[in-house]
């Protein structure tokens, strides 16, 4: 029997090595290749075990087994030991530009927006009208935030490890406020703030409309922010603040380990240097559990949290919160002051969708989604792009970091993509001092289809060009 569904199994890795099965397509149903290829089904499940094994297989609950293709070994981009110095942040029109681009028809692949199709759409529609029928209480400002949401935010904090109440809860219009406010909240114009490199492109447009100076940190891919860089940085310059994603970050993916979650916390609290923590990514891990934010071993009250839910929700309806702790007069008096409230409608929907329990079911589908796509775009750059390349591993999220072989332009594959409709994200857009030319993100949040598929192998091509061109 052994010798029987090894059998079986080369067979049909021998189909999907020759394109007979592509990668994603569903297999056939265990009756039917048992009675094709004449064994029975307890030979062919353990068939396809022996594929999942082999990593061509993978297994969805109710769903039968899906083709994946092994990954070509492709190393993850190396940590830059920089030496940095603060310098004024100045946000690049670029920035822009790509937003405003993947309205129109390019292939989006540049700005880290979540598909619609990966989105909630039906139950937020429910939870929108619920909301819409509530009359006076919908029209009213909902500062510091509609309680029925802090109570739902403060229930979820605590199953992460951070106990707080409804009234240490401020609502936000995205997370991209609440650092704003948390920045605000701790600095002065012209203060150096520390942040990683590479560093999300709304961190570093965050301070510069607070004016502050900024200094990069090295970033590993895998494990996140250089504790030891950022010690050298705590010893050298005054820093007010330093800025973290700590799961699943973007550009890199990287999820920095409890024990480097509690040594930054800890470092950050001894030099009396608040942590703005950006948690957005959070619930989108792709296996195991939820990481814990840095804020739950915060013992000393020194770390802002920041989250969203426009990475699980929807990125329209500009909701997130933070938990400002001891900073909450400042936060608050920022954020009335800026735009007094953030619209009722979309946190009573929230709330609604959260008290039903449709959020969690819904995480469960997406991290799957987000998985696979990370996995086939991962796969399809180690296809097309040229030997030397780099790519990252993220255990979370849905961007991929590409680094190019050496010599290689991104800005200048990244024009040329533009030109045939195919947008990236250049990796200059992720650094204040030009660093990371040879790199480019990937949005990673789309529904794999020939497109998208065509799109990679394209700036493939394109990178093998410029890399021709150098040589």
């Amino acid at each position: 029997m052994g010798v029987l569904y090894n059998q079986v199994a080369d067979r049909l890795q021998a189909l999907i090595q020759d394109g007979v099965y592509r990668d994603g397509d569903r297999l056939p149903g265990v009756r039917i290749l048992s009675k094709q290829m004449e064994v029975s089904i307890s030979t062919v499940l353990q068939a396809h075990q022996t594929l999942e094994a082999r990593g061509y297989l993978q297994a969805r609950e109710r769903s039968g087994y899906f083709v994946r293709l092994p990954l070509v070994d492709v190393p993850e981009p190396v940590m830059r030991k920089h030496r940095s110095k603060p310098v004024p942040v100045s946000a690049r029109e670029m920035t822009l530009d790509l937003c405003a681009d993947e309205q129109k028809r390019m292939v989006p692949l540049a700005t880290a927006v979540p598909h619609a199709d990966f989105l909630p759409l039906r139950q937020i529609q429910q939870s929108t009208m619920w909301a819409a029928r509530h009359g006076l209480e919908t029209l009213d400002y909902a500062f510091p935030g509609k309680e029925s949401l802090r109570r739902q935010i403060a229930q979820r904090m605590a199953s992460v490890g951070v106990p707080v109440t409804p009234d240490d809860v401020l609502v936000t219009n995205g997370a991209q406020e609440a650092i704003i406010l948390g920045l605000r909240a701790v600095t002065q114009p012209g203060d150096i703030v520390a942040v990683e490199s590479p560093s999300f492109p709304g961190i570093l447009q965050a301070l510069e409309v607070v004016g502050l100076r900024a200094i990069e940190i090295p970033t590993h891919p895998s494990d996140g922010l250089s504790l030891e860089g950022l010690q050298l940085a705590l010893e050298q310059w005054p820093l007010k603040a330093c800025v973290v994603v700590s799961n699943h970050s973007n550009p890199m993916g990287a999820r920095m380990p409890d024990e480097r979650k509690k040594q930054l916390v800890s470092m950050l609290a001894a030099a009396d240097v608040p942590l703005i923590e950006d948690d957005i990514y959070g619930d989108l891990y792709h296996t195991g559990e939820r990481p814990r934010p840095a804020k739950a071993f915060d013992r000393a009250d020194n770390v802002i949290y920041c989250n969203s839910f426009s990475k699980t929700i929807s990125p329209g309806l500009r909701l997130g919160w933070m938990l400002p702790g001891r900073h909450m007069a400042g936060a608050r008096q920022q954020k009335y002051f800026s735009n007094l409230a953030t619209s009722s409608i979309p946190q009573m929907a929230v709330a609604h969708f959260l008290e039903q329990g449709g959020y969690d079911r819904y995480l469960r589908s997406a991290r799957q989604n987000y998985r696979e796509a990370i996995e086939r775009m991962r796969a399809a750059v180690a296809r097309s792009f040229p030997v030397g390349t780099a790519v990252s591993r993220p255990q979370g999220g849905f961007v991929l970091w590409v680094q190019l072989p050496a010599g290689v332009s991104g800005t200048r594959v990244y024009h040329r993509a533009r030109a045939e409709n195919i947008n990236v994200a250049p990796g200059l857009m992720f650094s204040i001092s030009g660093k990371f030319e040879s790199c480019l993100r990937l949005n990673g949040g789309n529904p794999w289809c020939e497109r998208i598929d065509q799109a990679i192998a394209r700036l493939g091509a394109l990178t093998h060009e410029e890399q021709a061109l150098k040589g």
